[in-house]
């Protein structure tokens, strides 16, 4: 059996992390919408025609919907409607608190609360150092060192604000989990499919060339909603400005950015990003970027964080897409209800001992292993490249020496010993077409079956508006 990480990494430069708190509460508020059209069902009585236009200002605190056995209050409606038009806001479209604005916002939060209930019943837990490492990106873009920081800024703001976003950020990730698992279910991708696409246009795209950006950011000096025109204003036209130095062949990108600073109050962001692949990127800024010809630069891009400015420098074309591989076997003990952890332990050093006077590995681990997948082998897990095992397993792995076996060491699933008996350079170049081709059509398929999926969850719920 393989360790495959649970953890959640980035190889690019996210200048596109969020750098305001304000909008992190009921988050998919804004992002879910329900379907286009629905016929009317028994268990669904849909908003609009039930819901006043609800504000601060006329609203006492009450029950505005019934979902199973839990209850949306009017406060969680009002202040999703207040998040849904700052992020329309940010994004230059703005919009109106309406009656159709408010019943979209009630859906989603109504789909919300259904898919929050899903993840109790089917035991969804949140990988605590996934959730970490996400705040601790927050911090960095908010120019602090440190989740303690972050912590102390949000409590003294509003006492008890780091708490709300960390049991935000677990909703979210949780509800991630449980519609990659659902949609996953749902979308089936053929050899052929996968064939057929690769044979099409499109797939030029997802060749291995690497790509020299030069990524700056224009901040905000406030959250995006409560900027006035001239603010807004100020910012393009920095952005605007800097825009134009880069178009410059050769341009000293430091000077171009120090240059259009000028009495602009919050520092620019960004620079020279160096070589890196498309994929490695966050969607949005991909898409700009492999559109780009070298040398040219993108239109100010309006982000509810700042204004972007993207210049393709260079381009380098690659063949071949090389990574490391080790072929590894290992031997696990493991640790579970019928071994304890010291027994498991001590069983591992007694093997240890036992490789040291000269015992066969394979042997060992084929008599030895609770591995059902690699003991029957000798312990064998083939060639394993970067990223396919757990931390510690990989760490270890390239630390030992072709030939060689490491000494006793933990993970999760119990106690190992490894051993490494060749490393290689491997052509992946076809496999990582194949599997960006896979994500592409994917990417494709799955929002159609994200809203299959949730118009079934809603259609098996009991759901009562109130008026």
């Amino acid at each position: 059996m393989r360790f495959f990480s649970l953890r959640q990494t980035s190889r690019a430069v996210l200048l596109s992390m969020s750098a305001s708190l304000a909008l992190t509460l009921s988050a998919q508020a804004a992002t879910v919408k329900p379907a286009k059209s629905q016929a009317p069902q028994a268990n669904a009585v849909t908003a609009q025609n039930n819901v006043n236009r609800l504000t601060p200002a006329n609203s006492t605190d009450g029950i505005i919907a019934l979902v199973n056995e839990n209850a949306i209050l009017k406060s969680d409606l009002i202040d999703a409607i207040t998040q849904a038009q700052a992020r329309a806001q940010a994004a230059g479209e703005p919009i109106a608190n309406s009656a159709q604005l408010q019943s979209e916002v009630l859906n989603a939060l109504i789909l919300r609360e259904l898919q929050l209930s899903m993840v109790k019943r089917v035991g969804l837990n949140p990988d605590e150092a996934a959730i970490n490492q996400r705040l601790g990106q927050i911090a960095q873009a908010e120019g602090l060192t440190s989740i303690s920081a972050l912590q102390q800024r949000l409590d003294a703001a509003k006492p008890g604000s780091y708490a709300a976003l960390r049991a935000q950020l677990i909703e979210d990730a949780a509800i991630q989990a449980l519609q990659q698992r659902q949609i996953g279910n749902r979308v089936r991708i053929s050899e052929q499919d996968i064939d057929a696409f690769l044979a099409s246009p499109e797939a030029k795209r997802l060749n291995q060339s690497e790509y020299q950006t030069i990524h700056v950011r224009v901040p905000y000096m406030d959250d995006y909603s409560r900027l006035s025109e001239a603010q807004r204003n100020e910012a393009l036209k920095v952005a605007e400005a800097l825009r134009t130095r880069l178009l410059a062949p050769n341009v000293d990108v430091a000077e171009a950015v120090a240059a259009s600073q000028g009495n602009y109050p919050i520092p620019l962001q960004g620079g020279d990003m160096g070589f890196h692949k498309a994929a490695s990127l966050p969607t949005e800024l991909s898409s700009e970027i492999t559109k780009l010809e070298v040398g040219a630069v993108s239109a100010p891009l309006i982000t509810p964080e700042g204004i972007d400015i993207i210049k393709l420098a260079d381009k380098k074309a690659s063949d071949t897409m090389l990574i490391p591989q080790w072929r590894t076997r290992h031997i696990l003990v493991k640790v579970d209800e019928l071994q304890t952890d010291a027994l498991a332990e001590q069983k591992i050093n007694d093997l240890y001992e036992q490789l040291r006077s000269g015992a066969d590995f394979a042997g060992l681990a084929s008599t030895y292993s609770d591995d059902p997948g690699s003991a029957g082998r000798g312990g064998d897990l083939d060639w394993v490249s970067e990223e396919d095992m757990i931390g510690p397993f990989e760490a270890m792995m390239k630390n030992t020496a072709v030939g060689d076996y490491s000494a006793p060491f933990k993970t999760q699933f119990g106690w190992h010993i490894l051993k490494i008996e060749g490393k290689r350079q491997q052509d992946v170049s076809d496999q990582y077409r194949r599997n960006m081709a896979r994500q592409a059509l994917y990417q494709r398929l799955a929002p159609q079956a994200k809203e299959d999926w949730l118009q079934e969850l809603r259609a098996g719920a009991y759901i009562q508006v109130l008026g």
